[in-house]
């Protein structure tokens, strides 16, 4: 009877994580897909089911000129931030990994405090550091902001890769005569490639995503998730729908491109 009650539980098992599974997939990704169906949609964001499909609100989207210099502000925002956490982010990821120095510990767990505080916390504590240095509110407070905010992003993921590197590489290149740096550029630095790039990828998304940091060091320049909240506080548009359906659309090449690499690197 025992034997009965587990083969019976193992046939029955499969099936309900089958159905869960396409409930939690369903419950994040059904909203995605009908935001981008209703930018297409002839009546704006009103009406079901949606109805004389067009492309009107894209062609809208692509002469707003407000919407786009706010795309161009959080281009420029996440590409920096992610050229200064990475430029802290991998000294930092080393000196972990390599290094002994006294108060290591307090360090790691410092190191990783951004990743806990709520975004609030960081982005009024940042914004009274300006104040006091009598810094004007503009995109390089931004910058710096977001910069430092992600520092423990590229540290986390650049330790993790650390810990999966075969040390015997960098200590063959040492026995055949390379000094120190030597070595980091030309065996431990290639060998971390898909650990900085995975790094960078999600620096660049969250910095493209931040709204709570960046809405306290803004200055009279807006970054993109504040032009949309800005507008959403006016109601929705079909304009927003097109701007979000086209931000989804290049998240998606982003991740296959990245798993293609990581799949042709392995």
């Amino acid at each position: 009877m025992e034997l009965l009650v587990t083969e019976n539980a193992g046939v029955r098992s499969p099936r309900w994580l089958l159905v869960h599974a396409v409930l939690v997939f369903a419950f994040l990704y059904l909203p995605i897909a009908v935001l981008i169906v209703y930018s297409f949609n002839g009546e704006g964001v009103g009406g079901f089911p949606p109805r004389n499909l067009t492309l009107d609100w894209y062609r809208m989207l692509f002469t707003d000129g407000a919407i786009w210099e706010s795309v161009a502000n959080s281009l420029g925002v996440a590409l920096a931030a992610v050229a200064i956490a990475l430029g802290f982010g991998i000294p930092a990821a080393l000196a972990l990994d390599r290094a002994q120095f006294p108060g290591k510990a307090v360090f790691r767990r410092l190191l990783l405090l951004p990743l806990i505080l709520p975004g609030i916390i960081t982005g009024l504590s940042l914004l009274m550091l300006f104040r006091i240095a009598d810094t004007r509110l503009s995109l390089l407070t931004i910058i710096l902001g977001h910069g430092t905010a992600l520092i423990s992003v590229a540290a986390t993921e650049v330790f993790a890769g650390l810990q999966k590197l075969d040390r015997a590489q960098e200590e063959a290149s040492l026995d055949l005569g390379a000094n120190y740096w030597q070595t980091f550029w030309r065996v431990t630095l290639p060998n971390l490639r898909l650990p900085i790039i995975g790094a960078a990828l999600l620096i660049f998304t969250l910095s493209m995503d931040e709204i709570a940091v960046t809405f306290f060091l803004t200055g009279r320049d807006n970054t993109l998730p504040l032009e949309i909240w800005g507008r959403l506080r006016r109601g929705i548009t079909p304009e927003i729908n097109a701007i979000s359906a086209i931000i989804f659309v290049f998240s998606l090449i982003a991740i296959v491109l990245w798993y293609r690499l990581r799949a042709r690197s392995e």
